[in-house]
C-alpha cells in the first residue's frame, strides 16, 4: 500500500510504516488541486489540518482505503462522503488527551492566582501583594461540557483537589468515578469553572453565546482548550465586561484559520484586542495538545491503528 503523507509529523511514523512495508511518499509543500492530479495513486493519506479534505478531493482519490489524521478530531474530513466510500477513519485522541489536560488545568490555576499578571508586575518592578491575592480551586465545581478522550483527561487532573466534577455530553452513561454526568440545565446551575472538551460540529459552532452564558445561575471562569468556533468571543467579552464571566483561558481562538497554522488574515477584531488587553484573559496558541512527548505519542497510536486495520 502507497501512503502519501501531506503534513510534517514524528519521525517514527514514517519510520514504523516503512518496517510493515507501506510505501511512503511525503509532500508538504504542493498545493491542493497539484495533490488532486496524483491521489488516485494512493491507498492512504495521513495529514493533519493542511487542507480540508472534501468530496471534490475524495472524488479524485478513486484508491483511498483511509485516512489518517494526526489529531484529536476530524472536521477537516468530509467524514459522512468517506464513509459512504468505504474510506476509513483514523485520528488520535488517545494521544494527545494528557498533554491537553495538563494544559486545561495550568490555565485554571494561573487565572486563579494572577500568576501573568504578577509576574509582569514584579518584571517592572511593582510589589502589589493585596492586588495579586488570588483565590483557590478547592470547593469549586468545575463543569465539563464534552466528555470523551479530552474532558476524561482533565477530569483525571483534578483528582487532587476538593472540587465537585460534573460533567454534560450528548452521549448517554459516559461519566465514570471522576465526573458525575447531569443535565445542561444542572451544569449551568451548579458550575463554577466551565471547561470545553468538545469537537467541532453544527451543534458546538457558536455553542458559547449570550443566551447560553446568561443560562448560568453563577458567574463562572472559562477554559477553552477545544475549537475556537464554540465560542462567541463578541459575547464573550461581553460577559467579560459585566463580569458573569470571572475570566477566560482560551488556546484557541474563533478566528483561527481551519488550518490552525495561522490566526489572521487582516486586521484584529475588536473583541480580540479587548481579550488582549484583559489582565483576566490568558491566551496560548492552539498548543495546549502539542507537547514534546504528545508528539510522539499522536505519530504512534497512527501507525498503531493502520497496522491493526490493515496488517
Amino acid at each position: 500500500m502507497k501512503i502519501l503523507h501531506l503534513d510534517t509529523n514524528h519521525p517514527l511514523l514514517i519510520n514504523q510504516l516503512n518496517d510493515l512495508g507501506f510505501t511512503n511518499h511525503e509532500d508538504y509543500t504542493s498545493s491542493k488541486q497539484d495533490i488532486e492530479t496524483k491521489i488516485q495513486d494512493y491507498d492512504g493519506i495521513v495529514l493533519r489540518s493542511r487542507f480540508t479534505i472534501d468530496k471534490a478531493f475524495l472524488d479524485k482519490a478513486v484508491n483511498l482505503k483511509f485516512i489518517g489524521r494526526v489529531g484529536a478530531g476530524l472536521e477537516n474530513i468530509d467524514c459522512n462522503y468517506a464513509k459512504k466510500k468505504s474510506i476509513a477513519l483514523i485520528a488520535a485522541p488517545e494521544g494527545n488527551r494528557n498533554a491537553v489536560g495538563e494544559h486545561a488545568l495550568g490555565m485554571l490555576l494561573s487565572l486563579f492566582n494572577k500568576l501573568n499578571k504578577a509576574d509582569h508586575e514584579v518584571r517592572q518592578g511593582k510589589w502589589q501583594r493585596e492586588e495579586n491575592r488570588g483565590i483557590e480551586l478547592d470547593g469549586k465545581t468545575v463543569g465539563l461540557i464534552g466528555y470523551g478522550n479530552m474532558g476524561k483527561a482533565f477530569a483525571k487532573k483534578l483528582r487532587g483537589f476538593d472540587v465537585e466534577l460534573i460533567c454534560y455530553d450528548i452521549k448517554d452513561n459516559v461519566g465514570d468515578e471522576y465526573c458525575k454526568q447531569v443535565s445542561l440545565q444542572l451544569l449551568q446551575k451548579h458550575t463554577d469553572v466551565l471547561s470545553l472538551h468538545t469537537p467541532e460540529t453544527p451543534l458546538t459552532l457558536g455553542m458559547v453565546n449570550k443566551t447560553f452564558i446568561n443560562q448560568f445561575s453563577k458567574p463562572f471562569w472559562l477554559i477553552n482548550t477545544a475549537r475556537g468556533k464554540s465560542v462567541v468571543t463578541h459575547d464573550l467579552v461581553d460577559a467579560l465586561k459585566t463580569k458573569k464571566i470571572l475570566g477566560a483561558g482560551l488556546d484557541v481562538l474563533e478566528y483561527e484559520k481551519s488550518s490552525f497554522e495561522t490566526l489572521f488574515s487582516s486586521e484584529l477584531p475588536e473583541a480580540f484586542q479587548y481579550l488582549i488587553n484583559s489582565e483576566n484573559v490568558m491566551l496560548s496558541p492552539h498548543v495546549a495538545g502539542w507537547t514534546k512527548e504528545s508528539k510522539e505519542k499522536l505519530a504512534q497510536t497512527i501507525v498503531d491503528k493502520i497496522k491493526a486495520k490493515f496488517c
